[in-house]
């Protein structure tokens, strides 16, 4: 892994809000790109929001991004653009939590803290025979206080990184190598043949449903796209326009949905159907091209030459679109 051995608290930092919600095979080729686009703090702070979502552009979780270039901006405004060495002052920054500040602070500054991740919670738990709720708070709080009284105090960074390497290599979800794992003879949970019981967590969130349907208009080799500006997914990216309805809709136009955009006696053609799935949600996304119609602007809408397109941040699900 390239932040492997690192001790740049800047690296550091955004390898790990990369791998908050990324699998490393993934976040690799994301990590080096973006260190190669904004290798320190400061260039980071000064970039613009919009060249920073690009080079994110199908990383996904826009928010991670968006709460790191407020916290460089943090660091160079409050901390005279040098990371902080303190615990409390780096969990402050903006999208830092816990995890996070005991990650960076244990790595880079040595600072005794326990870095706390899914893969610590599921090997502690199963060690030490933990039947609590892991998605409740009181229990990560159980977990931490353990961790704390083994950390070392003199290696805390590699502590940190070698336990959750035990649970992302050997202590997995499923099929763990108990035969060979170090504390076999220690785990309550492999002695109990517990171990396919722990961690306990709740029953996941109720998955949403949602349909949009984004129209494609084309005249004069432009077209009308929009920034997403609502405190929803996709927030500060790019898409054409688009109408969301409540429940499926194969004919949008016959129903009178597509009405608000301003459009008359014109038929969109359908382009096509996909599906797409983010963690608590499950959209149906529909394609519309309507051509030789530029409609007059709304709201925050703008008109770009199509060979424009590439230079704004789209969501993933809207990729397959551009490039067709």
């Amino acid at each position: 892994m390239p932040w492997r051995g690192e001790t740049d608290p800047y690296k550091i930092w955004v390898s790990e809000i990369i791998l908050q919600q990324t699998r490393v095979n993934q976040g690799w080729e994301y990590y080096i790109r973006f260190i190669d686009r904004f290798p320190n703090v400061k260039i980071l702070a000064e970039a613009s929001l919009q060249e920073i979502l690009h080079v994110w552009q199908g990383l996904g979780y826009y928010s991670r991004v968006r709460n790191m270039h407020v916290a460089a901006q943090q660091i160079m405004q409050n901390h005279q653009g040098v990371f902080p060495h303190n615990y409390l002052e780096i969990k402050n920054l903006k999208g830092v939590g816990a995890y996070t500040a005991a990650a960076i602070g244990s790595i880079a500054f040595r600072l005794p803290y326990p870095a706390v991740d899914g893969n610590v919670l599921r090997v502690i738990t199963r060690i030490f025979g933990i039947y609590d709720d892991i998605s409740q708070q009181r229990t990560v709080r159980t977990v931490t206080q353990l961790c704390q009284k083994l950390i070392d105090e003199n290696n805390p960074g590699n502590f940190n990184q070698a336990l959750m390497e035990l649970g992302a290599i050997q202590c997995t979800p499923k099929n763990p190598a108990c035969e060979v794992c170090p504390f076999a003879t220690q785990c309550t949970a492999f002695e109990k043949e517990h171990v396919n019981l722990l961690p306990l967590k709740s029953s996941k969130t109720k998955v949403r449903k949602r349909y949009f349907h984004f129209f494609i208009f084309i005249k004069d080799d432009k077209t009308i796209i929009e920034q997403r500006t609502e405190n929803d997914i996709w927030k500060n990216l790019y898409q054409f326009p688009l109408i969301e309805t409540t429940a499926a809709c194969e004919n949008i136009v016959e129903t009178g949905g597509a009405s608000s955009l301003h459009f008359n006696n014109v038929q969109p053609v359908f382009l096509k159907e996909i599906k797409h799935k983010l963690t608590h949600q499950h959209l149906t996304i529909r394609f519309y091209v309507v051509n030789d119609v530029l409609p007059k602007l709304l709201n925050s809408w703008i008109q770009i030459p199509i060979n424009d397109l590439k230079k704004y941040p789209f969501p993933v699900a809207l990729k397959g679109v551009l490039t067709t």
